[in-house]
């Protein structure tokens, strides 16, 4: 079997690719950040006392780990301009993608905050500090910390999951890839060029994130 390898057509769409490549990353930061703080807010309020705050909370985090993104997706692009919401393909991948980390990020902050001594949220109450000052001063730092390694592999897995969203048309990286193997039909060229820069965009990711939690947990700046 002989098969010659042209990956000058292919890189003929270098502004196709880097297109694609600035929408994945734009789609990845944007929902890490939304889906972050749709994850701080369902922590805090999944363990508040009031029923009518936690069940559906805890509803929502249920409904989103155990259905698939792609129908989630579906739902958002297809399903909302029956009630009169219409997103574009980019708005509702982001709306989807940062909805879907929300939940996963509930339950993993969740059980960072749950893992810290009860002892410490009193001694918070006990200098006088309001529930609100007792989270950001004492809660927050410590949870975060524990639960950075899982919160992080949780992003490097959305940023991963951005390829799904070329079935509504968003032209991120893979929908580019599929554009250009339509004009090329040199497959293996194409994804092998797409599988490499969603390798280096996971290792890329990953370092940042490392290099955050060197600078805020371990070389904490002295006061």
């Amino acid at each position: 079997m002989e098969y010659n390898f042209i990956f000058r057509s292919v890189l003929r769409f270098q502004d196709e690719i880097l297109s694609g490549l600035l929408l994945t990353l734009q789609l990845s930061v944007s929902a890490m950040l939304i889906g972050l703080l749709i994850g701080i807010a369902g922590a805090v309020l999944s363990g508040v006392p009031q029923p009518w705050l936690r069940h559906p909370v805890r509803a929502y985090v249920e409904l989103i780990r155990n259905t698939p993104l792609l129908v989630q997706l579906f739902i958002v692009f297809f399903g909302l301009p029956t009630l009169g919401i219409r997103l574009n393909a980019n708005e509702a991948a982001l709306v989807a993608l940062s909805i879907n980390l929300g939940a996963y990020s509930t339950e993993i902050i969740r059980a960072g905050i749950e893992s810290l001594p009860r002892s410490q949220i009193e001694a918070g109450r006990a200098l006088g500090l309001t529930a609100l000052q007792t989270f950001r001063y004492i809660v927050l730092y410590q949870a975060v910390k524990a639960i950075y390694p899982a919160l992080a592999s949780q992003f490097v897995l959305l940023m991963l999951a951005t390829s799904i969203v070329s079935a509504i048309g968003a032209t991120e990286l893979f929908h580019q890839a599929a554009f250009i193997e339509s004009r090329t039909y040199r497959s293996f060229e194409v994804y092998t060029l797409i599988t490499l820069s969603y390798l280096l965009l996971t290792v890329g990711f990953r370092g940042l994130f490392s290099l955050v939690y060197w600078a805020v947990f371990v070389r904490r700046p002295s006061r």
